[in-house]
């Protein structure tokens, strides 16, 4: 999945990104003074490098709003790749000298093994002690809960909900309104099929824009719990209602709904088409604001992309407000070095990312900002209202899988709605993964 808007204003570095190389021995010995027998003399960050988000900020930070924590307990930033991380970090925690804040693994299963552990951080207590856990937004707590274990152990960075981006234009020029229900979704992509544009743009070659309308009709039909209860074992994916689903999102593709080359589109590439105007809709996570929100990438306008949520299946379960979202950039502290310098650090991080993030780039995190940013787009002000207004938010179809499974899922969803492969048989393979552990 793609990360969220990248700081347009970088600053310069409080510390520089520590190469890969040797990342190890740096970042033991930058957290000999971090573990259970002594306290941090730094606030030792270690992220993926792929994450070009956070540090930027966290500078700004440093350099400002936390000023006085920084100087009491100094920020030195690391890199290591993602593909990386998970071995770095499980040799750090096998040796009790994890950082001080550090990214989470690749997989959620990996940090809940931590949590468990008892090497993470308590937030939800912690936060309440400092007086600013009201400073969270409360879906973005819902959904981290959901995914490491039930506590809230993570830290949302980044925040996205998941809906259908449309181009408002083509709705307006054919009295369309935003469908309330699934089977007006699709007599609007029949409306669209007719008039010779692409209903749907979706990334065969990436895969999961196609399996999150699946989890999306999922929630929707049987409710929140309904990929909760297969990782479970409480329901299995060749249930009849769940095959059903994958039965809906290939029978769009049956119709035609998508594009002609679907199974080879890259991501940049379906963006493309909604933006300028080949497309009707998409379905993809708010990330996307930043390719939205740039008129040299939209040449339809940012006026003209409006967001909808996935709508209801009549006589479903679930509600149209429980939005799937996602934390793309979930960072912790370790719960050995958490001292009070540390606990500054932490307040004045929750107090302040909120506002900083949006300030410098218009993107989106989990932590509430102080006062409004006047200058952003109406798309994106739209965003913020919807998060702030949610409580409850679900998860993506391949969140709680193993990892054959969610390399099986990607790689053939394509396949699902080209007609190459029976949703029977596209639902087998996915539970026969889950079986095999």
């Amino acid at each position: 999945m793609t990360t969220a808007p990248r700081s347009r204003r970088l600053r310069r570095p409080v510390v520089a990104a520590l190469a890969a190389v040797g990342i190890g021995t740096m970042i033991l010995s930058g957290c000999a003074a971090g573990g259970s027998s002594s306290e941090p003399t730094k606030l030792t960050y270690l992220k993926n490098t792929e994450n070009t988000n956070t540090e930027p900020v966290f500078n700004e930070l440093a350099e400002n709003q936390c000023k006085t924590e920084n100087t009491a307990l100094p920020l030195e930033v690391s890199s290591i790749p993602q593909a990386d991380l998970d071995s770095q970090i499980q040799l750090l925690a096998s040796q009790n000298a994890l950082p001080v804040m550090f990214a989470a693994a690749g997989t959620p299963a990996e940090g809940a093994k931590l949590d468990k552990a008892g090497k993470l951080l308590n937030f939800e207590t912690e936060l309440e002690k400092l007086g600013v856990l009201d400073d969270i937004e409360p879906a973005a707590i819902s959904t981290i809960k959901n995914l490491y274990g039930g506590n809230f152990n993570f830290l949302p960075f980044q925040f996205n909900i998941e809906g259908i981006f449309y181009n408002k234009t083509m709705f307006a020029e054919r009295g369309l309104e935003e469908p309330q229900t699934y089977d007006e979704l699709v007599d609007v992509a029949s409306q669209f099929e007719a008039d010779g544009i692409t209903p749907f743009t979706a990334s065969g070659e990436q895969g999961w824009p196609i399996t999150r309308l699946i989890s999306s009709y999922l929630f929707r039909d049987l409710g929140p719990d309904a990929l909760q209860k297969v990782a479970d074992g409480d329901a299995k994916l060749t249930d009849p209602e769940y095959v059903a689903a994958a039965q809906a999102i290939a029978d769009l593709g049956a119709a035609g709904y998508f594009d002609d080359n679907i199974a080879s589109l890259d991501i940049d590439s379906s963006y493309n088409e909604l933006l300028t105007g080949k497309a009707a809709m998409m379905y993809m996570g708010t990330w996307f604001l930043e390719s939205a929100n740039d008129p040299e990438k939209n040449t339809v306008g940012v006026d003209n992309i409006g967001f909808m949520p996935f709508p209801a299946v009549e006589g479903g379960a679930g509600s149209i407000d429980q939005y799937p979202a996602n934390v793309g950039l979930p960072q912790t502290f370790g719960a050995d070095t958490y001292t009070p310098k540390v606990a500054d650090w932490l307040k004045c991080i929750t107090e302040n990312y909120g506002q900083v993030s949006l300030e410098q780039s218009g993107a989106i995190s989990g932590f509430k900002s102080k006062e409004p940013v006047t200058d952003l787009p109406a798309l994106t002000v739209d965003v913020q209202d919807r998060i702030a207004g949610s409580t409850e938010s679900v998860l993506w179809f391949e969140a709680l899988f193993n990892a054959k499974a969610g390399q099986d899922s990607s790689k053939n969803a394509s396949l699902l709605v080209t007609g190459q492969l029976s949703p029977e048989d596209f639902m087998k393979l996915l539970q026969t993964d889950l079986d095999a552990g």
